[in-house]
């Protein structure tokens, strides 16, 4: 029974710690939720939530959207073109950050630059990749050389990645508690991915819990808010302190979490925090989206980057002295190095000890295990009740935003978490040791970002007839009976002009506003006739497309039916440019084939 008793011995430990961990988790538990019976009943229009009158009637200030990229040249026109065309807010400019030494990413902001005349470029002074937080500083200081030039002032400024989309209405949010607070913090949430994209689920679950939960509860008790990085809204004076008091470096170019450093620095500075709690409004979560590492290395990868940032280099930036007054709170963010540790031992032990008890009940030594085992049994299953009520906790939270199907999958993706914090902290440990041993500096170790596809961006997609109806294009009278007579293969918008209802140009217009296309046929000058030959002539064809430019790594198609996942894998097996669409009617695709085809 040897194994027995080394199985026991090792479990206490664990077993300890699993307990003060679950105790740990339990009071932010009842914190959080007080929070959200604060809210729903205070009165003081600080801390409750608001209604869409009282968000409409704060004076919108001017603001700044900072967004730092290195190598984001497939992502970044996407971003923009959503982002500033779907944002409910009247007043605000962005501010885009590139190295000199990454040519296509320069020539991807300079073509949004050619669309949206509220786009600027920054470009740093020397090469990158350095770190986000130098990108932003430099950005900032474009920022400065706008106002000058412009006469303006900006209130306002947000930081953001490529990847994001953010909500339409972050900004009047924002705005809204901008009011009484000098950082502001919108929810950040995962993008929607199958269930069986277990790494990403990771992120589905621990985002909706933090956002729901963790964050309410750490602003109820007191604890600075760290930045989430993007959605974070930094009033001017914030940062102008910022730059007094830290050699206007508003953004710490040498930490790897800048972000949550900046939280830490503005409520040290004893300015107001307000982390936005998730507020379901118009049928959704109010909050920025986007995809996070979606297989196992690559979220190793990120998460490193985060441990290292808040859980060791926190240590080089702060005393003891200096973080007293934020013990708990600094204490619950480096646990990490612990936890994350523990964990997968704790998993392996339960299996290995589950094992050994079926070993010893089979050869009648049972009584044995119990022995040793009983001297831990009441700390082991208090830590066991407390981590069930947790995990239910946070499929309640997932559920709230992704289904309750999909919150199913909480307990496997638990395990999952628990191997990827794993080797993101040892590789954390193992890259922060080597290169203080080196004495070289930490790199901005940056993952690969995916901005979401057409299906992901159109959650309020509106219907075609919809679009026709509201545009005065038909009647609702006539959209019914439509409806009725219409053959169940043939597609609405077909059916109206066999009707003699829209024309063609009716149509593809209501198609371009549904999918959010440009729509209308490329003018000759900008038509590359070598281009038009980059895709084989039945291919062009078949799909009903026609090149005719490429620009900062895409390739632009003229096309006559709506872009779909068979014709992008079609495309992208003669070409590995990023494709982006233009919507032309069949009658111009005409037109162009007869121009440019063979």
């Amino acid at each position: 029974m040897n194994l027995d008793h080394w199985v026991a011995n090792l479990l206490a430990p664990l077993a300890f710690w699993v307990l003060l961990n679950g105790i740990d988790d339990f009071i932010i538990d009842l914190a959080g939720l007080y929070s959200y019976i604060r809210r729903r009943f205070s009165s003081d229009p600080a801390h409750r939530d608001p209604s869409e009158a009282e968000i409409d009637a704060a004076p919108p200030r001017l603001m700044a959207v900072f967004v730092a990229l290195w190598k984001e040249h497939r992502v970044i026109q996407k971003m923009i073109e959503n982002n500033v065309t779907k944002l409910n807010y009247p007043r605000f400019e962005f501010f885009v950050g590139a190295y000199p030494n990454d040519a296509p990413t320069i020539a991807a902001i300079r073509e949004a630059m050619k669309r949206f005349p509220n786009v600027h470029i920054s470009i740093c002074p020397h090469d990158g990749p350095t770190s986000k937080a130098d990108c932003l500083n430099w950005i900032y200081q474009r920022m400065l050389l706008h106002e000058e030039e412009w006469g303006v002032r900006f209130d306002m400024i947000l930081t953001h990645d490529a990847e994001d989309l953010m909500d339409p209405d972050a900004l009047r949010w924002i705005n809204y508690y901008a009011q009484w607070n000098e950082m502001v913090q919108i929810p950040v949430l995962a993008l929607p991915t199958p269930w069986t994209e277990f790494s990403h689920g990771v992120y589905c679950d621990e985002f909706a819990e933090f956002q729901f939960k963790d964050m309410p509860a750490r602003q109820l008790l007191g604890g600075f808010i760290p930045s989430n990085g993007v959605g974070t809204g930094f009033s001017r004076t914030a940062l102008e302190r910022l730059a007094q008091t830290h050699s206007n470096r508003i953004f710490e170019p040498a930490c790897l979490t800048e972000d949550y450093e900046n939280g830490w620095r503005i409520h040290k500075l004893g300015m107001k925090q307000k982390f936005i709690p998730v507020q379901i409004r118009h049928g959704r979560a109010i909050a920025t989206r986007e995809y996070f590492p979606r297989n196992f290395a690559t979220a190793v990868k990120q998460r490193s980057r985060w441990v290292t940032g808040i859980a060791l280099q926190s240590w080089e930036f702060h005393s003891a002295r200096d973080t007293l007054a934020q013990a708990y709170w600094f204490w619950r963010d480096r646990k990490c190095l612990i936890g994350n540790l523990a964990t997968p031992l704790t998993n392996i032990l339960f299996v290995l000890g589950a094992g050994t008890w079926g070993w010893a009940y089979a050869s009648h030594h049972a009584w044995l295990l119990a022995r040793e085992l009983s001297r831990y049994s009441s700390i082991c299953t208090a830590g066991l009740v407390l981590q069930g009520l947790h995990t239910a906790i946070r499929a309640g939270c997932s559920g709230r935003i992704y289904g309750w199907k999909y919150a199913c999958g909480v307990p496997l993706r638990v395990l999952t978490g628990n191997w990827i914090n794993c080797f993101a902290t040892s590789r954390a440990i193992w890259n922060y040791a080597s290169a203080k041993i080196r004495g070289q500096p930490l790199r901005w170790a940056k993952t690969d970002h995916a901005y979401p596809n057409r299906t992901a961006l159109l959650t309020e997609r509106k219907r075609l007839g919809e679009i026709l109806t509201g545009s005065l294009w038909i009647t609702p009278e006539q959209l019914e009976s439509a409806l009725l007579t219409k053959p169940g293969s043939v597609r609405l918008g077909e059916h109206l002009m066999a009707l003699g209802l829209i024309s063609e140009v009716n149509l593809y217009t209501a198609l371009s506003l549904q999918n959010q296309l440009p729509l209308g046929k490329p003018e000759a000058e900008v038509v590359s006739i070598p281009v038009t030959r980059a895709l084989p002539l039945a291919v062009s064809r078949r799909w009903r497309v026609l090149p005719f430019r490429i620009s900062a790594g895409e390739i632009y198609l003229a096309g006559a039916e709506l872009p779909g996942d068979e014709m992008r894998r079609a495309i992208r097996e003669f070409s590995s440019l990023e494709v982006r669409f233009q919507l032309v009617t069949p009658t111009e695709l005409e037109e162009l084939a007869l121009e440019y085809l063979p």
